[in-house]
């Protein structure tokens, strides 16, 4: 596919990728997104076609990067949070 194909392709889906940002929630994106990929793995039925693969990895992938941020903020907070030095369940004193 050269480059000009790629760029209608973007340009033909960026109005469908940006509804369904705004409509449907995030978590349902991704299965959705995953779904689609797996529909697409069933090309050759005549309901599913090869074409839901690549519009599923868009789908999921609208999330992948606020998942990774909020996963690495997560590790952080889990580094720089404080050791403590006794037993949990002993109390001191």
């Amino acid at each position: 596919m050269s480059r000009n194909h790629t760029t209608q392709l973007k340009d033909r889906l960026r109005p469908v990728l940006t509804r369904i940002r705004a409509r449907v929630p995030r978590a349902l994106r991704f299965v959705l997104g995953l779904l689609m990929i797996v529909g697409g793995v069933f090309g050759f039925l005549p309901v599913l076609g090869f074409w839901m693969v690549p519009l599923g990895i868009m789908v999921a992938a609208l999330d992948v990067r606020q998942f990774l941020r909020r996963w690495r903020q997560k590790r952080n907070r889990r580094k720089s949070a404080p050791i403590s030095t006794g037993c949990p369940w002993t109390r001191a004193g």
